[in-house]
């Protein structure tokens, strides 16, 4: 089938994107879906720091490539040996596809799979299969084995959960990545109980993921860190107990000193070293600092080695926010449907193909938090 995507060709073209034109919207051949495979009509996408950074060409990507790993969508077309979905169902997707008998599938932990790495670097479906090209013939490489940029996708079984039709699509596509990576974070990585002190120190659509996890949670002081004051002042209308400005040179000691000596777990959303250095600093004595943002590959963040082992401090990652997203998308959008993860209120603004170079623009400047891409209108 012919349809429109936004294909990347080239990494690292400068600003403004609507410019430079980073991504190019073209008419392409989609294949319909081979054995264990799914045809989506994508409903929406979000577009996340992640992509801008593939964008940027701090995260290399095989290319041509159609990138977009947050997204829901409709299932459409099954592929043969997928049983227990129907044409019309509804799903999130899921940006690590597991093989789901590996050790690591085994032990509960399905978002480090080998398999879908290795399928996402050689910018294939698990399958190992290309279903994009372009009119030439030409293949085009899969982002994270999804290529939510686009009309329709083809797609692993399982790289998406069937969720409940009466969630809104342009809600749901949240989940797929901004929800999983900041409540995952507070809740499976940290482990977070009640009554416990958090700092969320990077405030975008992850961020705040973590911050209305944290509130759900109950935890009894929650600390927003963050360079943007207005994003600051959202977080305070969001639960927040106390705000500071990263770009306050004294930050640090200021968070020590109001929260009496730091915090039991710190979660850095912001992905660069030097917010990974804030975090680590306002981390109290037997807490933990889980890093849930990317830096650029072979960035490195060091520590006081003795400081660490006298403080008995924990440096934690977390990727995906450690979710089996079998268990943990229905549990998160229970959390939803209660109210209890607005992440609606994350939405700036909606965006069509033909704008998704300016809408890279909005995010690079900070402005937003999570815009959603209505590939289909």
């Amino acid at each position: 089938m012919r349809m429109k995507a936004a294909i990347m060709f080239e990494q690292g073209r400068p600003r403004p994107y609507a410019g430079s034109l980073p991504l190019v919207v073209e008419e392409v051949e989609l294949d319909p879906p081979g054995p264990g495979e799914v045809l989506l009509e994508i409903a929406a996408a979000g577009l996340c720091h992640s992509d801008l950074s593939a964008i940027e060409g701090i995260r290399p990507r095989p290319l041509p490539i159609v990138i977009g790993h947050e997204g829901a969508g409709i299932v459409r077309e099954l592929g043969e040996g997928v049983d227990d979905l129907r044409p019309g169902d509804h799903v999130v997707t899921v940006f690590v596809t597991s093989c789901g008998h590996c050790r690591y599938c085994v032990r509960g932990r399905p978002n480090i799979c080998p398999s879908g790495f290795a399928a996402r670097n050689a910018g294939t479906l698990m399958s190992g299969a290309k279903r994009i090209s372009r009119l030439n013939g030409e293949r085009i490489n899969h982002g994270s084995g999804l290529s939510l940029f686009a009309q329709y996708a083809v797609v692993s079984r399982r790289a998406m959960v069937r969720i409940d039709p009466e969630v809104p699509l342009e809600d749901a596509a949240i989940f797929g990545c901004a929800v999983m990576t900041g409540a995952g974070a507070v809740l499976n990585t940290a482990g977070m109980q009640t009554g416990d002190s958090i700092a969320v120190v990077g405030l975008g659509g992850v961020g705040m993921n973590a911050l209305f996890a944290a509130v759900a949670g109950g935890a009894e002081r929650i600390v927003a860190v963050d360079a943007n004051p207005e994003k600051l002042g959202l977080a305070r209308q969001w639960g927040a107990t106390d705000t500071f400005l990263a770009t306050d040179a004294d930050c640090a000691a200021e968070v020590r000193e109001a929260t009496g000596g730091g915090l039991d777990t710190v979660i850095e959303t912001a992905g660069n070293i030097r917010a990974m250095e804030l975090a680590y600093a306002i981390t109290a004595r037997g807490g933990s600092v889980v890093s849930a943002g990317l830096p650029a590959a072979g960035a490195e963040f060091s520590y006081q080695h003795a400081q660490l082992v006298s403080d008995e401090k924990s440096i934690l990652g977390s990727y995906m926010g450690s979710c089996v997203p079998e268990r943990d998308i229905p549990r998160f959008l229970g959390l939803y449907k209660r109210g209890k993860l607005p992440v609606e209120r994350l939405k700036s603004g909606f965006i069509a193909l033909e704008g998704i170079n300016a809408g890279f623009d909005r995010l690079a400047e900070g402005s937003v938090l999570r815009q959603v891409l209505r590939p289909n209108g």
